[in-house]
């Protein structure tokens, strides 16, 4: 079975993924981001799942539940409101991690 790719986050954010193919997921105003996250997550159809950086904080403990699994990879993406710089901040902790030093941002 071919898995695919969702996003998640508010509706202005996501609406653009689904002329690419991928599978949408807005959360605007009264929906648990992270019920919503658990479910997707939980089908065993997605091999990654994109969660706007709002979405992404607001979800802490769930993300913790997929952090060891190979699938679905949760990543990070700006949503509307701007760039939170999530996303730079973890590739710099798995640098520092495998290398043990940021080599690419020297911070």
């Amino acid at each position: 079975m071919a898995k695919h790719i969702a996003v998640i986050g508010d509706g202005e954010s996501i609406k653009g993924f689904s002329a690419v193919g991928l599978d949408i997921y807005p959360i605007d105003g009264g929906e648990d981001a992270s019920s919503v996250l658990r479910h997707i997550a939980d089908s065993d159809r997605y091999a990654v799942i994109y969660l706007t950086e709002t979405v992404y904080h607001a979800t802490g403990k769930t993300r913790a539940r997929y952090a060891e699994r190979l699938t679905p990879a949760i990543i990070p993406i700006p949503g509307v409101t701007g760039n939170q710089g999530t996303g730079v901040q973890r590739l710099s902790s798995f640098v520092e991690k495998a290398v043990g030093s940021d080599i690419i941002f020297n911070d």
